[in-house]
Order: C-alpha cells, then sequence, then structure tokens
C-alpha cells in the first residue's frame, strides 16, 4: 500500500450486516491496515441500492464484502462487480451453498435470522447482564452462579473478555488480585475448571499500566505502574491461581477474541 492514498472495504448486508463486518476485521487483522476504512450498509432491499453502491466503491477503488441471502439480490452484486471490475466477496453464499448440497435443504431467504428473539438471544442478554453486574469483584456471592470466573491483576483484559464471552451467552464473573485483599470465600469452592487465571508478561504490563495512569490523568511513578510492585502482584497472582487449580493464560499481545476461543475450548 502506498503512505498516502486511503483505501475502503464496503460491507453490504440486507440485514445488520454484523456477520460480514465481523470476516472483514478478522481479516484485516491479519495485515498493517491502518489506511483501509470500513463502510457498512445495512438493509438492503433494492437492486438499484446495489447498483449505487457499487458504482461509489468503483470511484474508491476498494472491494465490496456482502452477506445477501436474496438471490436477486446476489445476482445483481454478481452484476455490477463484473460490468465495473470491483472486487466483490460473497461471504455468506458458498456456505449456503454447501448446505444445500450436502443436506439437499433450500434456505429460508430471510434477512436477520441471526437477530431473531429466541432463546439463543435471551441467554446472551442474561449473559451480558450478569457480566456488567459481577464485573470487578462487585458481586461476589454470583461467583458460583458463574459459568466461567475470570481472575487476574487489574489490567489483564478480564472485562472485555467478560462482556465478549457474554455475547456468546456465557455467564462470567471476573475479580481482580491484589495482595493485600483477601480473596471471598466463594472462589475456593469453586471447581478449578470453572475458573481462569489471566496473566501478563511485567513488561508489556507495565506499558499498559503506563499508558492508563496518562489516560486518567495520574502522575507517573505512581505504584500501580512500578516494575518492582507489577511483579509482586504476578507472584501473587500466579501462586493463587496455582492454589484453586485453574487453567492459565498468558493474554500478552493476544487478541481478546483468541483467548475468548481458547477458554471456549476449555468449555467443550
Amino acid at each position: 500500500m502506498k503512505d498516502d492514498q486511503h483505501y475502503e472495504i464496503t460491507i453490504c448486508s440486507d440485514s445488520v450486516g454484523e456477520t460480514a463486518e465481523a470476516v472483514v476485521k478478522a481479516t484485516m487483522r491479519q495485515f498493517d491496515a491502518q489506511q483501509v476504512k470500513t463502510k457498512r450498509i445495512g438493509h438492503i432491499k433494492h437492486e438499484d441500492e446495489i447498483r449505487a453502491i457499487m458504482e461509489e466503491a468503483a470511484q474508491r477503488g476498494g472491494f465490496v464484502a456482502y452477506t445477501l441471502v436474496q438471490p436477486e439480490l446476489r445476482e445483481m452484486m454478481r452484476e455490477e462487480a463484473v460490468r465495473l471490475g470491483v472486487r466483490a466477496v460473497d461471504i455468506m453464499g458458498p456456505m449456503m451453498q454447501a448446505f444445500i448440497d450436502t443436506f439437499n435443504d433450500s434456505p429460508k431467504r430471510k434477512p436477520g435470522l441471526l437477530h431473531e428473539l429466541d432463546d439463543d438471544y435471551f441467554k446472551r442478554v442474561e449473559a451480558i447482564e450478569f457480566a456488567v453486574k459481577c464485573d470487578d469483584g462487585r458481586d461476589t456471592s454470583s461467583l458460583l452462579k458463574a459459568d466461567i470466573v475470570l481472575i487476574g491483576v487489574s489490567r489483564t483484559s478480564k472485562t472485555p473478555l467478560s462482556i465478549f464471552l457474554a455475547h456468546k451467552g456465557i455467564k462470567v464473573s471476573n475479580l481482580p488480585l491484589v495482595p493485600e485483599v483477601k480473596p471471598p470465600k466463594e472462589l475456593f469452592l469453586l471447581p478449578g475448571n470453572r475458573i481462569i487465571g489471566l496473566i501478563m508478561d511485567a513488561d508489556k504490563l507495565l506499558k499498559i499500566r503506563t499508558e492508563r495512569l496518562k489516560a486518567v490523568g495520574l502522575p507517573f511513578g505512581a505504584k500501580y505502574a512500578v516494575m518492582e510492585r507489577i511483579k509482586e502482584e504476578l507472584d501473587y497472582a500466579q501462586k493463587l491461581m496455582k492454589q484453586v487449580g485453574c487453567p492459565i493464560i498468558n493474554v500478552t499481545d493476544k487478541a481478546i477474541e483468541e483467548t475468548a476461543g481458547i477458554i471456549m475450548g476449555y468449555k467443550q
């Protein structure tokens, strides 16, 4: 990519477009893509909308990723891609065709089925509410109700992991570990496989905490961001994790999705 040039990926859907956007962003993480922006266009209903979108994409010089379940819209997307010379990636089509060919079934061709108010939807909502209520050790009495309890020192991604897993329908509580604070008794009543310990390399944690101090306007050199203190906290945390017999994940340089994938693998 040229340093002075910007690119755009247009994400199109006849629903909200979250599926296509998730695939695009997962792909972008594999590249040095600071110059690439995304534009999401959802609830596409008419072929004229496809024409306008593709003509704009042709002018901008990017490509299009789409999830369209209506056959006429998908066909129009393919035709416009050929006519304008714009690369268009059909994210859902090949998967649907594989399902048809393998199981001899026909798709419902109804946009937005992923977001219907089914049992899974309400399970996700309940899990998100639980994660918010139990964030950062707020409600230790609920530890026994959690599917997973995340433990670790400050800034080891406990909260974002809790919310990410909650969107998968998993009830997660998270508990900060501080040497001066005795862990709640509920933690020791849980089986080790329901607890996940999160650690991070000390130098990376120092960098993150130092940036956090700047963000909240606290003075540099506070105990929170001193290497000696960080090592003390990490040593204490790892001893406690071994005591409760839980898996330990080093989250250094891991994306939230990657760590969540490891955690969900433990649950299978």
